[in-house]
């Protein structure tokens, strides 16, 4: 007995059968990682080509950089979390923090229509467009031809000479032209020459074709208006290298860089075509001074405010009353009611604003039509009536979600709260308002922050409902009474009446996130101190 207990107690598993430990990757994972991985430096290599060819040398320090770091973080051994991380964190710097800061790049600069581009592309584009005929320019004889879907021209010349070029490209010698009966050039290898259909179809595409003659745009350049005869256009305003100005050849104005990314004249005339500067604040300055912006602008924030507070508020009004109307433990048919209530939260928003804009109408409309007797009000036209028009559409659109909310938070409250506040003798209205209403905020009210958030830039109901009108009688600018700040950025930004201003509309949309960021904050700390209230 004594020997059997001093015997050591061996292990049932011989230590030959003891399995091995399993790499951490299987085969199987291994290749998948790796063709993964390979996908993903083949789609960065080729970025990184096209960065290196257009001399983006920032960006291209910084996509290099990511390269090596995603193929560090996959292929070392261990950081298991950051395998997992990665992704996430690159598509957030990527899709949100870039966005920001971008837009805050944006902001400081005269990005916008005439001034998308460089110093050199601006010159190069003034020469181009500002183009007259020559009196005496001989007739060259043309055929319009194709190749990888851009069109050139194929040029006889007077003397007979074959030359082919296109829009940006002079014209080079051709060898082994095709000719026709008359001496005009039809083909050229590696080259499809249209038929007169197919001139007919593209004929706006074949009068932008701009054919410089030689690498001084000074020379003139070669322009049909039918596809057949071309002639020498030369530049009314000619560039003066040495001296950094164009001149007028027709008026003798000299316009000069006025250091704003324009050419200016002495009279203050400037060119239609600048190029990207960087502004300071002039674009915040100019929110807040501009005749034509700065009254609708504060009309617009007043606005803003009103319509997401009286959105959120009525949503969640409407869906908590809804809710405890439906949350009765004796009301038969729960379920019907509840869905049918959720339907507006299942139509597309834009799609309800077109709906509701053709029941609106004034004229036709089935709600002035049908409910009020054909009377001719005009929700729509009337500043009032259009603003309470947009809140009634977005609150029938809005409460649903609140009623999903309410109902879930309501379900779950403990019910012996309510039991013993009744047996206190509380009344109905009691106990809502001091035990259920309470423990409500403290789980509804970040979704009420972010709802507000979201009605602050909610641009569906309004651009398909209204489009922001009725419009500002004191202002030029496509502005009007039910504008939100969204929408008077997407305004400015894509040129509703006075030209596209990427600039201004980034400055306009800095505005917006620090208001929600300020407003957002304020709130979440309150939303703290509630939850310590109701602890």
């Amino acid at each position: 007995m004594v020997d059997q207990l001093d015997t050591p107690v061996r292990s049932r598993t011989p230590a030959a059968q003891k399995k091995p430990r399993r790499s951490p990757d299987s085969t199987a994972g291994l290749l998948a990682k790796i063709l993964l991985l390979g996908l993903t430096d083949a789609f960065a290599v080729y970025v990184l080509m096209a960065l290196f060819m257009n001399e983006k040398w920032l960006i291209l320090a910084v996509a290099a950089a990511v390269t090596v770091l995603i193929n560090w973080i996959y292929l070392r051994r261990g950081g298991l979390p950051a395998k997992y991380l990665a992704p996430g964190v690159l598509f957030l710097l990527v899709f949100q923090v870039f966005v920001v800061v971008y837009s805050g790049y944006v902001a400081f600069t005269n990005y916008g229509d005439g001034h998308n581009s460089t110093k050199d592309d601006a010159i190069s584009s003034i020469s181009m467009s500002a183009q007259k005929r020559v009196p005496d320019s001989p007739a060259y004889q043309v055929s319009v031809v194709e190749k990888d879907d851009v069109l050139s021209l194929l040029v006889t010349d007077p003397d007979g000479g074959v030359r082919i070029g296109t829009t940006g490209e002079p014209l080079e010698d051709v060898e082994d032209a095709q000719m026709g009966g008359t001496g005009k050039a039809v083909g050229a290898d590696g080259y499809r020459t249209l038929n007169f259909n197919e001139l007919l179809s593209v004929q706006q595409d074949i009068t932008a074709i701009k054919v410089p003659l030689s690498e001084d745009l000074d020379d003139g350049i070669l322009q049909t208006a039918d596809g057949s005869n071309a002639y020498v256009f030369k530049p009314v305003l000619v560039y003066d290298e040495a001296a950094d100005t164009f001149t007028d050849t027709e008026t003798g104005v000299v316009y000069a860089d006025g250091g704003e990314g324009s050419y200016v004249s002495d009279n203050g005339e400037r060119l239609a075509t600048g190029w990207k500067v960087g502004v300071g604040f002039d674009n915040f300055k100019t929110a807040f001074t501009d005749p034509d912006l700065r009254g609708p602008l504060v009309s617009v924030i007043l606005w803003t405010f009103t319509f997401a507070l009286g959105s959120v508020l009525l949503c969640f009004g409407l869906g908590l009353f809804l809710a405890l109307t439906f949350n009765h433990p004796n009301l038969r048919g729960k379920k019907i009611y509840r869905t049918i209530m959720i339907l507006p939260y299942a139509f597309p928003a834009f799609l309800a604003g077109l709906v509701w804009s053709g029941m609106l109408n004034q004229e036709f409309g089935f709600i002035n039509e049908a409910l009020f007797g054909g009377a001719d009000i005009p929700w729509l036209t009337d500043p009032w009536l259009a603003k309470f028009s947009v809140l009634l559409v977005n609150t029938w659109l809005g409460f649903p979600y609140m009623f999903l909310v309410c109902t879930g938070a309501l379900q779950s409250l403990p019910e012996d709260v309510n039991e013993a506040a009744r047996m206190d003798g509380a009344s109905a209205w009691r106990i809502f308002r001091s035990i259920k209403l309470p423990l409500l905020l403290v789980s509804t009210a970040p979704l009420l922050i972010s709802t507000f958030a979201f009605n602050f830039n909610n641009f569906n109901v309004i651009f398909m409902l209204t489009g922001g009108g009725p419009r500002f009688s004191d202002t030029n600018m496509d502005i009007g009474a039910t504008d939100l700040l969204i929408t008077l950025v997407y305004k400015v930004a894509f040129g509703q009446g006075s030209g596209r201003d990427y600039g201004l509309a980034s400055a306009l949309a800095v505005i917006i996130f620090i208001i929600v960021a300020v407003i957002s904050a304020v709130s979440f700390r309150q939303t703290k101190a509630l939850e310590e209230v109701n602890s």
